[in-house]
């Protein structure tokens, strides 16, 4: 509405409010501003008409538009276009709320919401796909130039969870260290709640992209294991039995794929009339990797939105394997705000 109304006082008048046409709109307005002016110039130059159009498309101040049009845009974004001079432009919100990476060549210039796709796509190593950072534009000339603007001052960096947990591909190197992070820092939290029984306790994931923050939480508890081993070891004094030793040695968390998913259904996206019926079908466990009531069960999850199919479904079908307890934990941010991105928020609770 705001970005309606706005148009609406430079004397424009878009045909619906939706975010598309109004900035559509106004990219056009400070457009036809930018082109008018250059005519004017050229014309008090002395410059014939069919001189000019070619002025103006050499000399066409794509920063200052973009400047302009994104005065009052807020939220997350990235955005690209193509004017009829042959320029083009992305431009990303100035709170980096949305991701984009950018790369260029001899023959291409690409940009994308994710640097692996890039990387793989182009063969190219992690230093040749460069951040478009938060307020910046990467404008392409019509001649194939590139150049970096600040159109909108950068603020408070604050980037989605969403696109990181549930949309960035685990391969990004960036992506990858923060989720092995994430899993790791849950070591306190796991240790309390098995009470600190590794021995009777098996450690897995679900669903398959929880499998990097489960490698990380997996190498916490190896540390943890490793600094008791180092001081029990130190405890059996200057002459200390070999078996003994190698009894310490050899501890390691239990670690066992316990549940199967099919990754060609997702469940999160469906309705929770449907949900179960899918949950049923896309999950399955394998069974003798628990010894039935005696095992802890501890079993990350790298995506819990609203715990429906988690409560409703995964919780019984874990069950199967009759384990003395099971540990659910989450390697994912808290969601405290409604997302753009479709998941029924309204239901949150």
């Amino acid at each position: 509405d705001e970005l309606f109304d706005v148009l609406v006082g430079l004397g424009q008048h878009p045909k619906e409010k939706a975010d598309t046409v109004t900035v559509l709109e106004k990219v056009g307005h400070f457009l036809d501003e930018e082109v008018e002016a250059r005519f004017r110039d050229f014309k008090e130059q002395g410059h014939e008409n069919h001189e000019i159009s070619d002025l103006i498309a050499q000399n066409l101040d794509v920063e200052k538009v973009l400047t302009k049009a994104s005065e009052a845009w807020d939220g997350g974004y990235v955005m690209g276009g193509i004017i009829g001079t042959g320029d083009a432009f992305i431009a990303r919100d100035p709170n980096g709320i949305r991701p984009c990476f950018w790369y260029e060549d001899d023959e291409v210039v690409v940009a994308a919401s994710e640097r692996p796709v890039i990387q793989t796509a182009f063969n190219a190593t992690k230093s040749q796909v460069h951040e478009l950072e938060p307020g910046e534009a990467l404008i392409i000339g019509q001649d194939g130039a590139t150049k970096i603007k600040q159109v909108r001052p950068a603020a408070e960096r604050t980037p989605c969870s969403f696109e990181r947990i549930y949309f960035s591909r685990g391969n990004d190197a960036d992506i990858y260290q923060e989720r092995m992070a994430l899993g790791e820092s849950l070591v306190p939290k796991v240790l309390e709640a098995i009470e600190h029984d590794i021995d009777s306790t098996v450690f897995s994931f679900i669903p398959n992209t929880a499998e990097t923050s489960f490698y990380g939480l997996v190498k916490g508890i190896e540390s943890h294991l490793n600094q008791s081993k180092i001081e029990r070891i130190i405890g059996l004094g200057k002459s200390p039995d070999p078996t003994e030793i190698k009894a310490i040695l050899e501890e390691r968390p239990r670690v066992d794929k316990v549940a199967l998913k099919d990754a060609k259904l997702r469940t999160f996206i469906a309705d929770d009339g449907a949900r179960d019926d899918l949950v049923a079908h896309a999950y399955d466990i394998t069974y003798g990797t628990v010894e039935r009531h005696k095992d802890q069960l501890v079993v990350i999850d790298d995506s819990i939105v609203r715990g429906t199919t988690l409560k409703r479904s995964i919780l019984r079908i874990l069950d199967r394997l009759d384990p003395k307890r099971i540990v659910v934990v989450s390697s994912a941010p808290q969601i405290r705000y409604p997302d753009c991105y479709g998941i029924d928020m309204a239901k949150m609770g």
